[in-house]
């Protein structure tokens, strides 16, 4: 991913960027709906972790945390895919922002998916003020306001938080259609693996708690 960092990506519609991404044909989660699938029970709040078999450029190896899943389809990010922009960066080139946190906070920004890669959001740990955000599950909720933002690196920030670039989606069965053809394993959220496990594992660590030997894995594994 390259950013023009003369101005960086988030919320606001001041803050912009330019993204240039090579295309793949599953860009955008496939723009083409997919066949009638039967709708599985909802995976909200899980983590797909891709098999193998999936060998889109934006989702190879990668950990997607979902943050919602129901019959019109799924919505959530990419955990284990950091960009070469730390948040350090991303606040000060932030029009909004008027301070530089010390010491400057040197945690990446991540790029959470190939739609609307110029907006931000922060998966964080709860808040006193929950107002601006969604809660996604006891300890863990979403917001894509200026506020939280600004709140990083001062005593109001969450204990926990990552921001991400952009978001992916999938249409109604779409992703029951990708799991039935063993591009995804599934399997509940852990707020460890979000915040607390080093991004390098965090394929790894998921794979583990199935308990699949990733070394082991195999493109026509079936899934959990």
């Amino acid at each position: 991913m390259t950013i023009d960092k003369t101005k960086l990506p988030f919320a606001d519609s001041d803050i912009s960027a330019e993204v240039t991404e090579p295309q793949s044909d599953n860009q955008a989660l496939h723009s083409e709906s997919p066949s009638k699938t039967e709708v599985i029970g909802s995976l909200k709040n899980h983590f797909l972790i891709a098999m193998p078999s999936l060998t889109d450029p934006y989702f190879k190896h990668s950990v997607v945390y979902l943050c919602e899943h129901d019959e019109q389809g799924a919505m959530g990010f990419i955990i284990n895919y950091p960009v070469k922009l730390t948040l350090q960066e991303l606040l000060e080139n932030a029009e909004s922002i008027d301070y530089e946190p010390n010491p400057p906070l040197i945690d990446p920004v991540y790029l959470g998916g190939p739609l609307d890669m110029d907006r931000g959001f922060v998966l964080h740990s709860p808040t006193a003020d929950i107002s601006k955000s969604t809660m996604l599950n006891e300890q863990l909720m979403m917001s894509n306001s200026n506020s939280i933002l600004s709140s990083l690196g001062t005593k109001n920030a969450p204990e926990q938080y990552m921001v991400a670039l952009g978001y992916s989606s999938w249409d109604s069965g779409q992703l029951e259609q990708e799991i039935q053809q063993n591009q995804w394993l599934t399997i509940h959220c852990e707020n460890e693996i979000i915040f607390n496990t080093p991004v390098e594992q965090r394929w790894n660590k998921s794979l583990q708690r199935l308990g699949v030997d990733p070394s082991q894995l195999s493109s026509d594994v079936g899934h959990a």
